[in-house]
């Protein structure tokens, strides 16, 4: 009996609570974009600096001058960063690659590449692979 009583209601005792709550919510930012008093194509304009900067606002102008210094840092950076030779990648690369085969021919020949040291091969490979390896170190 109880459980009927609670099931019967009628259309008038039900709220769309969601509807009013969109409602509110789109009228919240309604009137938020009325406060800020700011066109959309004035801050894209600041932001592409191409806006007249006598008939900015003051925090308009403060935020073109910080992109500006931004911009300014950014192209600064780049210009003192260092960067290796093109040679520098391959021949280390290489040095690498040229250990592993003189180690390799040295195991498969026993003799060879340089016949008569013995393993001082497998020295001489392992000291052309560290060359190529403290290469990498200074990569940038």
């Amino acid at each position: 009996m109880a459980d009927e009583e609670l099931h019967e209601t009628t259309a008038d005792d039900q709220k769309d609570w969601q509807a009013e709550t969109d409602a509110e919510a789109a009228a919240k930012s309604e009137d938020n974009d009325d406060d800020l008093d700011i066109p959309m194509d004035r801050v894209e304009a600041v932001l592409n600096a191409t806006a007249d900067k006598d008939s900015l606002s003051p925090q308009m102008q403060r935020m073109m001058n910080r992109q500006a210094e931004n911009t300014r840092r950014v192209e600064e950076t780049i210009k003192g960063t260092k960067s290796n030779p093109r040679w520098f990648v391959p021949l280390f690369c290489a040095l690498m690659i040229i250990g592993l085969v003189w180690a390799v021919v040295y195991y498969l020949t026993s003799d060879y590449p340089i016949p008569h040291i013995g393993d001082w091969n497998l020295a001489i490979a392992f000291a052309i692979i560290m060359v190529g390896f403290i290469m990498t170190i200074w990569w940038r």
